[in-house]
């Protein structure tokens, strides 16, 4: 939602929600249209709707195509139809892309699926957060294992932006934050071929070996890397509204705009 009103700075913008759980929806206020009694469903499996009879305008720049209470449903479906996989860039991203929108964000749900195929298909590229963790890498990992390296058997993917989210410990200790931060700026996975992983932090969240050295040695100050957990964040839902219209002093909204510029740019440093 974040990087859609940041993106809405650039261009006109459309953020489809495709998570079943419709966080965002919710989240932006449009319970009614999560509960309506049209769906995404109408629209790519039974053509007995388009996407203007779904998308919402919104307060903040950008227009909502909604989630909806049925997508589980609509998923199931989408298993057994023809060309399955590329429904929502038939139906949605070609008619609009382009014409009606600069920029697309889809929001996918959290597990692999037919849903999170067809928005690959349609954008061809992605962006991953990260929360720390124990088991932080490895769900990165089988993120790519699970989700990418497949579809790249078909179509071209290219991963934008790999971002640690949700930070709140120091790293000048031990900290699942530091653990984190150490294995995206230093670990040689490759992202996408030929470009390491490091490559795909923000710059936000690059610190080098030597930085790392310093922050120990209480040579630097300590940074406060990464998207940072704030309250102004699961506050600025409660209101209905994204965190630049809540709370527009924030110290995050420039790694927002940051994500903005590399989706802009097709990478970072591109």
């Amino acid at each position: 939602m974040n990087l859609a009103r940041q993106l809405a700075e650039r261009g006109d913008v459309l953020f489809a929600d495709l998570d079943p759980n419709g966080h965002a929806t919710n989240g932006l206020g449009f319970e009614d249209a999560y509960q309506g009694d049209v769906n995404l469903g109408d629209v790519i499996l039974e053509g007995a709707a388009t996407p203007a009879d779904l998308i919402q305008p919104t307060e903040y720049g950008f227009d909502l195509l909604p989630s909806s209470n049925t997508l589980e449903d609509v998923e199931k479906d989408l298993a057994g139809a023809m060309q399955g996989s590329a429904r929502v860039k038939s139906k949605i991203v070609d008619p609009l892309l382009g014409d009606e929108y600069d920029y697309i964000v889809f929001d996918c749900p959290a597990y692999p699926g037919m849903l999170n195929n067809n928005a690959l298909v349609a954008t061809g590229n992605v962006m991953i957060p990260i929360e720390p963790g124990s088991r932080a890498i490895g769900g990165y990992k089988r993120t790519m294992e699970r989700l990418i390296e497949p579809a790249r058997e078909y179509i071209d993917v290219d991963v934008l932006a790999v971002i640690p989210n949700k930070l709140s410990d120091r790293i000048d200790q031990q900290t699942e934050d530091r653990e984190l931060l150490e294995n995206l700026n230093t670990a040689s996975y490759e992202v996408n071929p030929g470009q390491p992983l490091q490559e795909a932090v923000p710059e936000f969240a690059r610190i080098t070996a030597d930085e790392f050295d310093q922050i120990d040695a209480g040579e630097i100050a300590t940074p406060k890397p990464g998207i940072r957990h704030r309250s102004a964040l699961s506050r600025s839902l409660q209101h209905n509204q994204p965190l630049q219209d809540y709370d527009p002093e924030s110290d995050q909204i420039p790694y927002y705009e940051e994500l903005a510029s590399i989706v802009a740019n097709g990478g970072g440093g591109r």
